[in-house]
């Protein structure tokens, strides 16, 4: 979401990563420097507490964390969904089709028709991969590890994305973003939309 500056100065910034407090806090030194009168010192306060803010929220690739999840997921032990059959993406899906596959871990909280039971949630250690697939092969790995307790943890999953080589496209480091808003949209079965849409 994009939000306008108080002044009309036509700044920008991104909020749909920054807590809620921290922009609280900006809204609360905007109407300070707003009633100051004072439209340059204003600004000045302004433009300076959304450059804290922002290199604040910037999230660090993690190059180390990102290679140990890619291992794991190369992995013996993994059951496919619907006995590997390749999905359409659903909109707004960025990954197009995909077969999905889990860990022994997460598998284990299936139900008989292969799916997470309505209201319940995967356990610490369910790693759940996505292959994308592009012509008939896979183009990219979308990786989901749940790991609340991770440094990496957004919304109590780590998130990666890699090419097939195990370069990290998307890197743990970045906590989810960009993920996590779209796997919370409803319906979602812990922050998976698969069982839903497919």
């Amino acid at each position: 979401m994009a939000v306008l500056n108080p002044l009309g100065m036509g700044i920008f910034f991104n909020v749909s990563y920054i807590d809620y407090q921290k922009l609280f806090m900006t809204f609360v030194f905007c109407y300070i420097a707003i009633i100051m009168k004072k439209s340059l010192h204003a600004s000045a306060v302004i433009i300076l507490m959304i450059l804290v803010i922002q290199s604040c929220k910037k999230d660090k690739a993690d190059p180390e964390t990102d290679s140990v999840l890619f291992s794991e997921i190369n992995s013996n032990g993994f059951t496919y969904y619907q006995n590997g059959d390749v999905l359409s993406g659903a909109a707004p899906s960025p990954h197009g089709s995909f077969k999905l596959r889990f860990n022994s871990i997460a598998a284990a909280a299936l139900n008989s028709s292969g799916e997470l039971p309505v209201g319940s949630s995967f356990p610490t250690g369910s790693i759940l991969v996505k292959e994308v697939i592009s012509g008939n092969s896979i183009s990219l790995y979308a990786v989901m590890k749940k790991d609340p307790s991770h440094p990496n943890a957004g919304s109590g999953w780590v998130w990666g994305e890699y090419n097939i080589d195990g370069t990290a496209l998307f890197s743990t480091g970045k906590k989810g973003n960009g993920c996590v808003s779209c796997h919370g949209e409803s319906p979602n079965r812990n922050l998976v939309r698969t069982f839903d849409l497919h």
